[in-house]
């Protein structure tokens, strides 16, 4: 076992993983997160999406001994003071149906606001070519996407 420190939505964290923990496992097992899902375990599918550093990566291609002193946020950080902006789209334009693949797909298109706030409908689907969507056929989600970036943001909330 060894020790890590990581900040998980904004919150220093300390814990004890395994060499071979998956930090899909961890954030699921050992620490209660449940926004990322298991959809593929092997980095297909975007479900498993979390923000490293401000990255979007898969959570179950990673270990969780190399965020050791990282910044990981989840769907719960980017909520945590209730639906950001997207999120509101999102519901407002029925972006999802079972929404197995929401958390990924609202961690692809929150990194592609913040680090673009007017993407190009090309940029959008280029953002969230990571995340397979099996109920909407994506239209509505690119829609939620290019309607937040549209009517922008004041207050810096996506």
């Amino acid at each position: 076992m060894k020790k890590i420190t990581y900040k998980l939505n904004g919150e220093i964290r300390h814990l004890h993983v395994e060499p071979n923990d998956v930090l899909l496992d961890v954030l699921r097992d050992k620490l209660g997160i449940k926004s990322p899902k298991c959809g593929c375990d092997r980095g297909d599918c975007g479900a498993c999406a979390v923000l490293l550093n401000g990255q979007s990566v898969r959570s179950c291609l990673i270990l969780a001994i190399e965020c050791d002193g990282m910044e990981i946020e989840t769907v719960e950080g980017i909520g945590s003071n209730g639906l950001t902006r997207l999120q509101e789209k999102f519901i407002e334009l029925n972006s999802f149906q079972c929404g197995y693949c929401a958390p990924g797909v609202t961690i692809s298109a929150t990194e592609l606001l913040r680090k673009n706030p007017n993407p190009t409908m090309d940029e959008v689907k280029e953002a969230i070519a990571g995340n397979l969507c099996r109920c909407t056929g994506y239209t509505p989600i690119i829609d939620a996407v290019l309607k937040t970036a549209k009517e922008g943001d004041e207050h810096g909330k996506l």
